[in-house]
């Protein structure tokens, strides 16, 4: 057993992956024969991820606030503390803040031997962003 007890400082997001403010806080990181990152992620409000994709999927926990998540072919969802979203592997999707709330989750996924973790595409269109559930 390993305990970590001094918190790393929390990353800026980088510019590639996010549109707008977020910060990311490692919580695990894979090692030895584990292959799960474990990452706390704040949302400023409108921040949201590009498109991407995870080879095993990702968990999102919402842990505060409100976002939002869509997958490639379906409609935005509203997500808030305490929801749960299970993405499949391989598939296509975003995440965020919603317009008007900060918005903390945890991303759970496992990386592949290579130490693939994501691949990314386009940014999230403001169009594809204010297709929110929450003002429609």
């Amino acid at each position: 057993m390993r305990i970590a007890r001094t918190p790393r400082p929390a990353a800026v997001a980088p510019p590639e992956w996010v549109s707008g403010a977020a910060w990311v806080d490692e919580i695990a990181e894979p090692e030895g024969l584990s292959r799960f990152r474990v990452d706390s992620v704040h949302f400023a409000p409108g921040a949201r991820t590009a498109w991407h994709r995870h080879p095993f999927g990702q968990v999102l926990h919402v842990t505060e606030g409100t976002g939002l998540v869509q997958c490639r072919g379906e409609g935005v969802h509203a997500i808030r503390a305490g929801d749960t979203v299970r993405i499949a592997p391989g598939e296509w999707h975003w995440h965020g803040a919603s317009p008007t709330t900060f918005m903390t989750h945890l991303a759970i996924q496992e990386v592949a031997e290579d130490g693939t973790e994501a691949e990314r595409g386009a940014p999230v269109t403001d169009a594809e962003y204010c297709a929110d559930p929450l003002n429609a």
